[in-house]
């Protein structure tokens, strides 16, 4: 784990998912990674990396830079959904996530 990274919370079955939060204590910026526990979840299973951004305009920035890169969103899981993420997939078929902190 970076320095002065710290597991900052894990969770279960949130939305039918399990996931921990990394970062630094008291940072603007968390780093999240889940799993998709006993969500249904069309294509089988689900494996995101999640970044949790400080403001709606750093969200929007990664989304304009994004696009300005040829990415598009793809449909997401209702967690995101009802709290205003936005997910892209990878190369390798992993999707991201850019998400307001919660």
């Amino acid at each position: 784990m970076p320095s002065g990274c710290r597991v900052l919370e894990t969770f279960y079955d949130s939305y039918g998912l399990d996931g921990i939060i990394l970062g630094p204590p008291g940072g603007q910026v968390h780093l999240e990674i889940v799993r998709a526990g006993q969500a249904p979840y069309p294509g089988g299973g689900l494996d995101q990396l999640v970044f949790y951004l400080p403001d709606p305009a750093a969200r929007e920035q990664m989304q304009a830079r994004l696009a300005a890169a040829g990415a598009r969103p793809v449909p997401q899981i209702g967690c995101w959904q009802a709290n205003g993420g936005v997910t892209y997939q990878d190369p390798n078929g992993r999707e991201v996530v850019f998400a307001p902190c919660i």
